[in-house]
């Protein structure tokens, strides 16, 4: 199976690592399990999981309203993208970071519930090797840094950039970015699905946030509408990832966590979203037999 999931990866011209567990049992199996991976988009997976567990705890509540102003602002998908300050509760804020990715969203929920307390939940639950260097605005402002541009919405300046460049950057290395593995990607969703990751109250949220997600291109591709599957995915420049649960009729549940390297830097790479999809059934299937 490890070598069919090489050649899986292989077709697809990515460097992948995979791991496969079944939610409520002990059957695994990955490739690279525990190498180091660029988290990309699915660090807002804790982030989510740490806003539900205040909330439960009664810390915050969900009905808070903050508001996303343009210094939040990338120019990218949801509030990100919007022209006028937009104030949202904290649940649709966790829905926006959640459903499309909302990097604005992401960033003003995570300095509502702490950084540190986000750490500290991560190693409350055992994973070591699960890292923040902060929000989106640290990870994308690091590649402004590094390339010395004006900002990241002026398309032709970025087009300026060299590949090499554009390969040298940080937020491409797991041992300078938020980072975590494969290993403790699954490890994390199984908790979250067996209430173990925090007050069942808030495990159901994160679940029911997650099942909502809007990209079916990646994880959800190699499955059929009988299978419930929640994910989320993560994009920067040849990195493509998605993590999530795949849930059978049966009752059977299994997480997936799948990060690739890609040869191409660029964000629309079919192949590659596909090679997702792909081994995380091959593996699941596998798993299933």
């Amino acid at each position: 199976m490890r070598d069919m999931l090489r050649e899986a990866f292989d077709d697809a011209d990515v460097e992948g690592f995979i791991h496969v567990r079944d939610v409520d049992g002990d059957a695994e199996i990955g490739l690279g399990p525990d190498e180091p991976v660029v988290l990309a988009s699915v660090f807002k997976i804790p982030i989510v999981l740490e806003y539900a567990r205040q909330a439960a705890a009664g810390t915050l509540e969900r009905t808070e309203r903050l508001t996303v102003t343009a210094a939040d602002k990338d120019g990218g998908i949801g509030t990100s993208g919007c022209a006028d300050d937009i104030s949202l509760t904290l649940r649709d804020l966790a829905h926006f970071m959640m459903t499309m990715s909302d990097n604005a969203a992401t960033d003003v929920l995570l300095r509502r519930v702490g950084l540190d307390n986000l750490h500290a939940t991560l190693r409350e639950l055992g994973l070591k090797r699960t890292h923040l260097i902060g929000g989106c605005a640290e990870l994308l402002g690091s590649v402004v840094v590094e390339l010395g541009l004006s900002g990241l919405s002026d398309e032709e300046e970025l087009a300026g950039v060299s590949e090499e460049r554009i390969r040298a950057l940080a937020v491409r290395d797991p041992e300078r970015t938020t980072s975590s593995t494969p290993r403790e990607t699954t490890t994390l969703l199984s908790l979250i699905w067996r209430d173990e990751a925090g007050p069942a109250e808030a495990c159901a949220e994160v679940r029911r946030i997650m099942g909502n997600q809007i990209w079916p291109h990646r994880l959800s591709s190699a499955f059929g509408d009988e299978v419930k599957v929640s994910g989320k995915t993560g994009t920067l420049w040849g990195i493509r990832n998605e993590a999530g649960v795949v849930e059978y009729p049966d009752g059977r549940r299994y997480a997936a966590a799948v990060f690739l390297r890609t040869t191409s830097l660029g964000f629309r790479d079919p192949k590659a979203d596909a090679a997702i999809g792909r081994a995380a059934r091959m593996a699941i299937d596998h798993l299933r037999a």
